[in-house]
């Protein structure tokens, strides 16, 4: 097991190791994956060709490319050589995590001759097979200056010399597929970012609709059931007054009665669309009153009073409302913190528990899963809402958690000029 940085000089190849390709062969190579890098935006695709053309160059008997996934915590199988094929985007691995993690994290080359298992960051996938490869090289895909994309891996069944002009060969060959593979990444994410906003704004036109309906319904159904009994109660004080004093002041206080009920109702509707208490008492004081309405939780809140334009307001005041309902029904957890503070022009909402946790990594985006974790589906639009809201405003939701150890929700919002009042 050796590090290639100290292994051999640049370019020697001592008596008795063969290299992975012949020095004649490489420029024909690099050539190939050149062209290959222009060839489209996908990821899977252009991964698994650029595996395929380094087993059959280097004569090695697989290839794995794991790139970066959007969390930036992981690396996700993109491209493999045949069967393992089959297994691209089913494993998934930390940073820091057997090898390619190691690799990834500290940004060096491991290269193993042998007894891999005897490498204390070698982690065994069985899907992967590892115990059917005897020799390796694990290289970090970079883009300059210092940005990760991935891991390169191969693997041969026979014991093989990896000599330091292989290891370069591989640092160069991940330099060359890193920026092509970056590009497929951002490209992709920009079309999930469209495809989800697009769903999202047919989501909303059905849901303003929907909420046109209910208003309508509790409109036709309460304050004006109850103004009409307003009015019949008015004309039948009006017709007492003269007559009958004490039936007049039995229908106006039936009369009060009523007023109160309907203006309670005119407030609830109200509310449901954008909460008052963000007119009265700004943002802080909005989310402060959303922690005393909690009592379920031992809340601490660290609020600063910044005022910012009304979008931004009610998209933070919408994720802490959301991110709070979801400890209490799904979390199990008794404690949890609300802050909110604008730093170097950026506005930020955190809201942490202590409840169950969750495995981030195996929760679809269209699950409903703030702090606690569980998944559920009993209203609202959960973490796809959340995620969009933010969006929306231009910010960027984040969810650290696990299973065990609670969960932490973090929204931050750039804003410009225009955004702070």
């Amino acid at each position: 097991m050796t590090a290639p940085d100290s292994a051999v000089p640049a370019g020697a190849t001592p008596p008795g190791m063969r290299g992975l390709i012949d020095p004649d062969r490489e420029v024909a190579l690099l050539l190939d994956i050149i062209q290959l890098t222009a060839t489209g935006p996908e990821v899977e695709p252009l991964a698994a060709a650029v595996a395929r053309i380094i087993t059959e160059a280097t004569a090695t008997d697989v290839c794995f490319v794991h790139v970066l996934d959007d969390s930036e915590r992981a690396l996700t199988l993109a491209g493999a050589t045949p069967p393992f094929d089959e297994q691209v985007g089913q494993v998934h691995l930390p940073l820091g995590l057997g090898v390619s993690g190691w690799v990834a994290s500290h940004r060096q080359a491991v290269v193993i001759t042998e007894r891999k298992e005897a490498d204390p960051r070698y982690l065994p996938i069985p899907a992967l097979r590892g115990a059917e490869f005897t020799s390796m090289a694990s290289i970090p895909m970079e883009i300059r200056p210092g940005g990760l994309v991935g891991v390169l891996n191969v693997h041969t069944v026979e014991r093989r010399e990896f000599t330091a002009r292989d290891v370069e060969l591989l640092r160069v060959i991940g330099r060359l597929v890193a920026g092509a593979l970056n590009q497929a990444r951002l490209h992709r994410r920009l079309a999930a970012r469209e495809r989800a906003h697009e769903r999202f704004v047919e989501q909303v036109i059905a849901n303003q609709e929907g909420e046109r309906r209910r208003m309508a319904g509790d409109i036709h159904d309460g304050i004006s059931q109850r103004l009409i009994s307003l009015s019949y109660h008015l004309d039948a004080a009006s017709s007492a007054v003269r007559d009958d004093p004490g039936a007049a002041a039995g229908q106006l206080v039936q009369a009060r009665e009523l007023l109160g009920l309907a203006l309670d109702e005119a407030r609830a509707a109200i509310g449901g669309l954008r909460p008052p208490i963000l007119d009265d008492l700004g943002l802080a004081g909005g989310l402060a009153s959303l922690a005393r309405s909690t009592p379920q939780l031992e809340l601490t809140v660290d609020l600063a009073d910044h005022r910012l334009t009304e979008h931004v307001e009610i998209a933070l005041y919408r994720i802490a409302q959301e991110c709070l309902q979801n400890i209490v029904k799904h979390a199990r957890a008794d404690v949890a913190t609300l802050r909110f503070g604008v730093f170097d022009g950026v506005a930020r909402l955190e809201v942490a528990d202590n409840g169950t946790g969750f495995d981030t990594a195996a929760v679809a985006p269209g699950h409903r899963v703030g702090p606690g974790g569980s998944g559920g589906s009993d209203g609202g639009y959960g973490l796809r809402s959340m995620q969009e809201r933010a969006e929306l405003v231009g910010g960027r939701l984040r969810i650290r958690s696990r299973p065990g150890a609670g969960t932490t929700v973090t929204v931050t919002v750039p804003l410009r000029g225009p955004d702070m009042r």
